[in-house]
């Protein structure tokens, strides 16, 4: 499966930004080991549903960790037997928009 997710504390640094807090977000999912990539919007993060799920939970947690009320979007392609999708999916998106070209 592919989640998508976007963490958000609702209380800000001194500055009103939440950059330390979604990177305390963002360092759990890279030290999760699992297939993931950031943007501006998302996290997304590949893998079985127990171990995906678990990541995302410890990465609420670190950012509950410095905020008493936390935000959670998830977004989830369920798709069982299919892994590598995470970029997969871009790869025949991209073939497509060539051979349209």
């Amino acid at each position: 499966m592919i989640v998508a997710f976007s963490i958000s504390p609702t209380t800000a640094d001194e500055q009103g930004g939440v950059t330390d807090a979604v990177a305390a977000a963002v360092r759990v999912v890279r030290e999760s080991g699992l297939p993931h990539e950031t943007n501006a919007m998302f996290t997304n993060i590949e893998g079985e549903w127990d171990e995906v799920m678990d990541v995302v939970k410890r990465a609420v947690d670190a950012v509950a960790a410095v905020s008493p009320r936390v935000g959670l979007v998830l977004k989830a392609d369920i798709r069982p037997g299919w892994d590598g999708q995470l970029t997969a999916k871009v790869e025949r998106l991209e073939r497509a928009l060539g051979e349209g070209a």
